[in-house]
């Protein structure tokens, strides 16, 4: 059995009475990358700081390549903040230099291609970039010691839609070559289009955790148009596999977590003008998820 390069079991951590994280557990596999999504509050970044050690878990094991973290699991572990933290006094180079003498595995030759990838120039002191440019210094660090284990809090915070994209080639990049990646995003497009797995946290419970493929196989939307409105559902939203129902007008959506034939030959039944089935986007399944019972 594989074991994951990144682990958690059983996460919990609290701060007095609050319970910021409840028994979180997931993996995140060698050559995988997951993203990990949550509103605002959900516990993604103490669950980030546990993970790193920057905060002592209440309860549970967290393991990076099998092992507990320890300051030699550094050498091989990238990690990027949502606020990036430099030296504002030193200059990019002058970073750079500092990790080329504290990791054995820096590539000078990687970091020249980073940072003529972000458009950096080595002479820049870090106290007068901007907040997009600072991320982008951080990332080219990250990245330039070629890492087996990638972990990112909103990795492409104030870059552009260019550089943006840029991060999510990096990390795809960096997972093709055998690292594990685990990052969070508020954008769920950027999860959709680099990960191959989400964990979806709410209120410090882990709510969601699949393969993105899987996800999107099992739930469906139906969507019907009537001559009027809607008529009576007859009761169809008893329906254990249906989600969440909505009705503007004469228009009816249902989402629905499997069996999506069954439903839309029911909602057919009702004579609607027009009906169709409809594949979902991670970003509609993330609601679905974060919202609770929409019915």
């Amino acid at each position: 059995m594989t074991v994951p390069l990144i682990s958690l079991n059983g996460l919990t951590k609290r701060y007095g009475s609050f319970t910021a994280v409840d028994d979180v557990s997931f993996g995140v596999d060698e050559g995988s990358i997951c993203g990990l999504l949550g509103p605002n509050g959900a516990g993604k970044t103490t669950t980030f700081k546990c993970l790193l050690g920057f905060a002592k878990p209440s309860a549970g094991m967290i393991a990076i390549a099998g092992a507990p973290v320890r300051p030699a699991t550094f050498a091989s572990l990238a990690y990027v903040p949502e606020r990036a933290s430099l030296y504002d006094s030193l200059t990019i180079a002058e970073h750079l230099t500092i990790y080329r003498r504290a990791y054995e595995n820096y590539d000078d030759a990687r970091a020249r291609e980073l940072l003529a990838l972000f458009d950096l120039s080595p002479s820049l002191h870090a106290g007068k970039l901007s907040k997009g440019m600072r991320t982008a210094v951080a990332l080219t660090l990250a990245f330039s010691i070629r890492p087996r284990v990638l972990i990112l809090d909103e990795p492409a915070s104030g870059l552009d839609p260019v550089h943006q994209r840029h991060v999510l080639d990096l990390m795809i990049d960096a997972a093709a070559n055998g690292a594990a990646v685990l990052f969070s995003s508020h954008q769920v497009g950027q999860v959709e289009r680099a990960a191959d797995s989400v964990a979806i946290m709410k209120k410090g419970k882990l709510i969601v955790n699949s393969v993105i493929d899987d996800l999107k196989t099992g739930e469906k939307l139906v969507e019907a148009v009537f001559a009027g409105p809607v008529p009576d559902l007859d009761g169809l939203a008893r329906d254990p596999s249906i989600l969440r129902i909505e009705q503007a007008g004469s228009t009816l959506r249902i989402v629905t977590r499997e069996d999506s034939d069954a439903i839309a030959a029911r909602v057919f039944a009702l004579h609607p003008k027009s009906i169709r089935t409809i594949d979902l986007n991670l970003e509609e399944i993330f609601m679905n998820a974060v919202s609770g019972d929409g019915r």
